[in-house]
């Protein structure tokens, strides 16, 4: 089975999707409790949520699990939030601290490393060569992350989350102006919520990727689950309501970074 696919684009956008899959090998699943099988923490529909909406951008899309490896964190497991509650490379908990694999049965040394070198590795190369693709063409790359997570979870933050979570790693990972304009269109949007390198600042991607200087502009996008999923439990279904009240905004938002990379490619 491919870990990973592609659809390539013509346009300077890429969609990196780390966390849409739901696949979990035999071997794997049969050591996860009950609470891991429920594959909780994934970022249900978010395939769907963007679909259509800029045509043109290329999608980079894991298709494990992020129980299997998580595909936004540093191959090292090198915490990305210091001193923070989180979940690792390969995670054995859940985002509520809940174990989800049966006694004894945690993924060890080799294992993880297996797991690196089989789905991790093969992603990140994916997405390495679509980022030079486009910056060969374009001359600049726009690597938008797509992510959602429950908007109510006390183990990693509290409160309620807001609705638009952008993280660009404190303003290192893209333009200031990419970054301000993606701002300004959440922040107009009547009826939902914005923060910008809040709880979420960026993951693995983003701060790996991004790097400006070379015109490689990276942003993460961390939606709140409220805003579009009809039940944050099982089974997890999709509002096309919701969704229809989000998603012009999101098109606004990737319409807008295309314009920009666009202008920058024309400025050669």
């Amino acid at each position: 089975m491919n870990v990973f696919e592609v659809t390539k684009g013509d346009s300077p956008l890429i969609l990196a999707m780390p966390h849409t899959g739901i696949y979990v090998p035999d071997a794997i699943a049969e050591n996860l409790n009950e609470e891991g099988r429920m594959l909780r923490d994934t970022d249900w529909h978010i395939e769907k949520l963007y679909d259509g909406l800029v045509p043109q951008a290329t999608i980079v899309r894991a298709l494990f699990h992020r129980y299997v490896i998580d595909a936004n964190r540093a191959p090292s497991d090198e915490s990305l939030y210091p001193g923070q509650n989180t979940t690792g490379l390969c995670p054995t908990t859940d985002f509520d601290g809940n174990k989800i694999y049966l006694s004894g049965r945690e993924p060890q040394k080799e294992e993880i490393e297996n797991r690196r070198t089989n789905f991790h590795a093969p992603y990140h190369r994916a997405l390495d060569r679509e980022i030079r693709r486009i910056h060969d063409q374009f001359g600049v790359v726009v690597l938008y992350d797509c992510h959602s997570i429950r908007s109510l979870i006390p183990y990693l933050f509290e409160g309620k989350l807001p609705d638009f979570n952008i993280g660009t790693n404190q303003g290192v990972t893209c333009a200031k102006q990419m970054e301000s304009r993606v701002m300004g269109i959440c922040s107009g949007a009547n009826g939902y919520s914005t923060a910008l390198n809040g709880r979420f600042k960026g993951g693995w991607t983003t701060r790996n990727y991004g790097q400006p200087e070379e015109n490689i502009h990276a942003i993460q996008m961390e939606l709140s689950q409220s805003a579009y999923l009809q039940s944050k439990v099982v089974p997890f279904d999709y509002s096309p309501e919701k969704a229809a009240g989000i998603r012009p905004h999101l098109k606004d938002i990737l319409e807008d970074l295309t314009r920009q990379a666009l202008e920058i490619s024309k400025k050669g």
